[in-house]
């Protein structure tokens, strides 16, 4: 029986504090009407899941780029492959889960579902055919003249396929289930992007054609190395691979012994696995989560790929007993599932990647060469530290910041947000040594973390054996805040030292994913973040806060707040700009206030990674917008927001996309940089992202987006990301010369 709301705030209460709380953050009061009128009232917006799919069309052209090194080709192809995967799980099958119920509403682009859904499969099938042909018309050549190949079975030895088929008996076989279909077995269950063989086979003694169904097992690489481990991990020239399923396939007959081989065909499909949790579920977060997970197995399919040469009677067979449609049917070469190409990427060939790089520590933080490491806290005590990863070392900032506190006699106790970690996370370590060592160690674990959601709970687990406070945060909302507190006792007096940052605390992502984080010891900075955890892990709804901007309370208003100044600012004459760089911009009341504010003067630039909903250079609307995206080798992932703020720019770094999940479901926090250096260095960076002589791609009014990566003359533009790595370098050798 389903609790009244009632009920279920009267249960919460009697749940302990450091579990659960019910007192979410309010949101913020009505905003104002921030639409254009006139002609541009139905065309303001760019469909949204339309851009996801231009976002990775971009990532298609990194994999297409003859310019780039070969491996980093391949894994673009990979990183597609599992883009579109996460697409179809998540959008496709929340549109068509609307659609289905009667839910669904027209776009903010006023398109209607119906016809949404329909282009956006139309559209994914012209990408997923593209993604297919880049590799079998292009790279895979590229790879074999490298002596990379993936091969046939009729292209191996005799002694090679005897090594395999040994291999095989021995560790595929066992795990092998062949599924019967017929009356006494109906049509097996098919898990969600599981690869597998639709098999006919003769029983010769009748005649009669029956089918089964074999899964791919997951457990088992995806392609088997011929030439041993040694050519897969070290710089072997010669690297052949053979994909599982094949091998599996010419070994039918030992699966069906008696039976007569008569054909077989690979498919995979793609199912709804986003989760939905009921809020009457929040009494007991934990389990309702699980049970939750070991639904979504089961979601109702959304796309069903086929090798291109499947018997259309098989096809036929699947798409009934499977319930898609027929545009939900990818007809693609061998091999599905591109995602296994990380195996070749991986690849030890130096000369095949982009050249090595390692993040060094900060200059901030680097008292000498000599020193194992620096004194965090002292160098925090001198000045605000802006780190810009993976440029600067995580391991040797922020991991150095919190193992250090907990090794640290007079940390007193340690708080940390948990939104993604690695499997080996030496963050989950330091709060487990400090909450041993007796220091109060809290950490607030977002278990709802899409797709991270079972590792996540394994960790809260984990901590909380070690006596860690765990909590998950506030009833309906996500905590996607990135925030660390550590309490030292100094003297007489205590001293909050923090880290805020844009990205997750992910100690292994932290090498390729570009992110800034702030450490500092200021007051003011400290008591925001010991608010804002007190509201996480108690209750304290109506908290205020000096330096920070927390969603879904502050961080639209506080943002429409200062663009509103900026258009001020314009109208008295005064030079007046915003620049934005977010992961996407989606928000309707944002993107409103920058078509006001660029129809009053202000010059509006925005950088964005994946998903755009603004309309830059329409006459009228946004002729001072300008939309840029930088994608390549690190994964452009921080959030900045400056406003030039009448000649005292004012700089926001933090976790928020402009998005209504982030704005109004989460909660996010943004924190002001006041370091003038520090303000300084952002705006140069951000002015060389959006800069014509760096390499980008272009977002026009009618978002189609161009490549912009050599100039008139042919020779390439700069690559942001390169020149992050050689102006570190200049700075850490420019300290060590003065």
């Amino acid at each position: 029986m389903t609790s009244s709301p009632q009920e279920t705030t009267s249960q919460l209460r009697d749940v302990p504090s450091s579990k659960v709380n019910e007192d979410r953050i309010e949101p913020a009061d009505s905003l104002p009407d921030l639409h254009p009128e006139g002609e541009f009232q139905n065309e303001r917006f760019l469909d949204r899941e339309l851009s996801w799919l231009h976002f990775n069309a971009r990532v298609l052209e990194l994999a297409e780029d003859t310019n780039l090194p070969l491996l980093e080709r391949v894994n673009f192809l990979s990183i597609f492959a599992s883009n579109l995967d996460e697409f179809f799980m998540v959008r496709v099958a929340g549109l068509k889960r609307r659609i289905a119920a009667g839910l669904a509403v027209p776009a903010a682009n006023g398109m209607n579902p119906v016809d949404q859904l329909e282009l956006l499969l139309s559209s994914a099938h012209s990408l997923q055919t593209r993604h297919a042909n880049v590799f079998s018309e292009s790279v895979a050549p590229d790879l074999a003249e490298q002596g990379i190949r993936i091969t046939t079975w009729e292209d191996l030895s005799a002694s090679e396929r005897d090594v395999l088929s040994k291999w095989f008996v021995a560790q595929v076989f066992p795990v092998l289930t062949p599924l019967a279909v017929d009356p006494a077995h109906p049509f097996p269950y098919i898990s969600g992007l599981s690869l597998n063989l639709a098999v006919v086979v003769r029983n010769p003694l009748t005649g009669k054609q029956l089918f089964a169904r074999l899964k791919v097992p997951d457990t088992i690489a995806r392609l088997i190395s011929i030439d041993g481990t040694r050519a897969a991990h070290s710089s072997h020239r010669t690297a052949r691979f053979i994909p599982l399923e094949a091998l599996i396939a010419v070994h039918l007959e030992l699966l069906f012994p008696g039976m007569e081989i008569v054909e077989h065909h690979f498919f995979r499909v793609t199912r709804n696995e986003d989760l939905e949790v009921e809020e009457d579920d929040a009494e007991n977060l934990l389990q309702a989560l699980e049970k939750e997970l070991l639904r979504r197995r089961f979601g109702p399919p959304v796309r069903l790929e086929v090798a291109d040469d499947i018997n259309p009677e098989i096809m036929d067979l699947l798409t009934r007993e499977l319930g898609v449609d027929e545009d939900e049917v990818f007809k693609l070469p061998a091999p599905l599932d591109l995602r296994g190409l990380g195996v070749i990427a991986s690849l030890d060939r130096a000369e095949l990647h982009y050249p090595k790089h390692v993040g060094h520590t900060s200059s901030h933080l680097n008292e000498s060469e000599t020193a194992k490491a620096a004194n965090v806290f002292a160098a925090v005590r001198r000045r605000d530290i802006l780190l810009h990863h993976p440029y600067d070392s995580f391991s040797t900032s922020v991991q150095a910041f919190l193992e250090q506190a907990a090794a640290d006699p007079k940390v007193m106790a340690i708080k940390q947000t948990l939104y993604r970690t690695s499997g080996d996370s030496p963050i989950v370590d330091a709060l487990i040594d400090a909450a041993e060592a007796g220091k109060q160690v809290l950490a607030l674990v977002e278990i709802k973390a899409r797709f991270d959601e079972q590792a996540n709970i394994s960790w809260a687990r984990k901590l909380e054996q070690a006596g860690v406070h765990v909590v998950y945060g506030i009833v309906g909302l996500k905590t996607h805040s990135k925030l660390s507190l550590v309490v030292r006792r100094e003297g007489d007096k205590l001293r909050r030292y923090c880290h805020i940052g844009t990205g997750n605390y992910h100690p292994r992502t932290a090498r390729y994913y570009e992110d800034f984080g702030l450490l500092t010891c200021d007051d003011t900075v400290g008591e925001d973040v010991s608010k804002l955890f007190n509201q996480l892990s108690g209750y304290a709804p109506r908290s205020t806060y000096s330096r920070l901007l927390v969603a879904p309370r502050s961080v639209r208003t506080g943002l429409l707040a200062h663009i509103e100044k900026e258009i001020a600012n314009a109208k008295s004459g005064i030079e007046a700009k915003v620049v934005i760089k977010v992961n996407s911009i989606v928000d309707e009341a944002i993107i409103d206030a920058l078509y006001r504010a660029s129809q009053a003067g202000v010059k509006v630039e925005v950088i964005v990674r994946g998903i755009c909903a603004l309309r830059p250079g329409v006459p009228g609307l946004s002729d001072n917008i300008e939309v840029r995206s930088i994608l390549g080798r690190f994964l452009e992932h921080s959030r900045v927001f400056l406003f030039a703020n009448g000649g005292e720019p004012l700089v926001y770094i933090g976790s928020a996309d402009m998005m209504h999940r982030n704005l109004d479901r989460r909660v996010e926090a943004l924190v002001s940089l006041r370091n003038p250096e520090d303000v300084e260095d952002m705006i140069k960076q951000l002015n060389l992202y959006m800069a014509d002589t760096t390499a980008s791609w272009h977002l026009n009014s009618d978002g189609e987006w161009t490549r912009h990566s050599q100039d008139e003359e042919g020779n390439p533009l700069t690559d942001i990301q390169f020149w992050l790595i050689d102006d570190h370098a200049r700075r850490r050798n420019s300290g060590r010369n003065s």
